[in-house]
């Protein structure tokens, strides 16, 4: 059996003792956030299950709860709330959690319970819409489907009836219909539609709207997770596409 060198017996050295000190490291991180969230069951029981992890700030943790995102010192004396910059890096770090949230968001609800438009040929890229029937922006948004169809961008609803309750009803019928997509089409165009009941995922969308900060229509995700408030044409839109991965 060949023995270790002296230096090579140093360099294993320095390998171990830099093992145990990443260990150790990783375990204080842990001791951190099992701190914070035993403190955190006792000054606020319904953030217990929060989920908490460290920032590049020394002793801060962010913690998010019901998609609401804030900051806390680890014996949760101290909390704020608002946006998290690193100015080295020019990047919004409470924005990227928020994008993360609002991505598991849409995955807990399902693509089954949104109303889909497939684009011709390759999906490229998706979009997913919240709208209102009756919202004149939410209907521009929808005359320019045919752009997006033809440059292989899926369009994935989701009802968001601040109009009232006949936006709701209409809501309802359009998911209900034999044909979704053409009974939307005719309602986005102000044309009646047959009034019809079923199990539908109306009130859902309306709670993951409120849960993630939504007050208006349209509003527009991205396969990012980031959220554009408002109409944005489709021809900036799809430049916008163009330049994500």
């Amino acid at each position: 059996m060949k023995l270790l060198s002296k230096s090579g017996l140093m360099l294993l050295a320095l390998v171990s003792t830099f093992i145990l000190s990443t260990m150790s490291s990783a375990y204080a991180e842990d001791a951190g956030i099992k701190e914070l969230r035993a403190a955190l069951s006792k000054r606020m029981p319904s953030a217990a299950n929060a989920g908490i992890k460290k920032t590049p700030v020394k002793g801060i943790y962010e913690v998010t709860a019901s998609g609401q995102i804030m900051y806390m010192t680890q014996d949760s004396r101290f909390i704020f709330d608002g946006d998290l910059y690193d100015m080295q890096l020019r990047k919004n770090i409470t924005e990227d959690t928020r994008g993360e949230v609002r991505l598991n968001a849409l995955k807990e609800l399902g693509e089954e319970n949104m109303l889909v438009y497939m684009p011709k040929g390759e999906v490229k890229h998706t979009i997913t819409v919240f709208t209102d029937i009756y919202c004149p922006y939410c209907r521009k948004l929808h005359n320019e489907l045919a752009d997006y169809k033809n440059n292989g961008v899926k369009v994935r609803y989701i009802f968001v009836p601040f109009k009232g309750e006949k936006s709701v009803e209409t809501s309802v019928s359009v998911w209900c219909a034999d044909d979704q997509n053409k009974a939307l089409d005719l309602a986005k165009s102000g044309a009646d539609i047959e009034k019809k009941t079923c199990k539908n995922p109306i009130n859902k969308h309306q709670i993951l709207a409120s849960d993630l900060g939504i007050r208006g229509t349209p509003a527009i995700m991205l396969e990012s997770g980031q959220l554009l408030p408002g109409y944005v044409p489709s021809a900036k839109l799809l430049q916008q596409l163009k330049t994500m991965p």
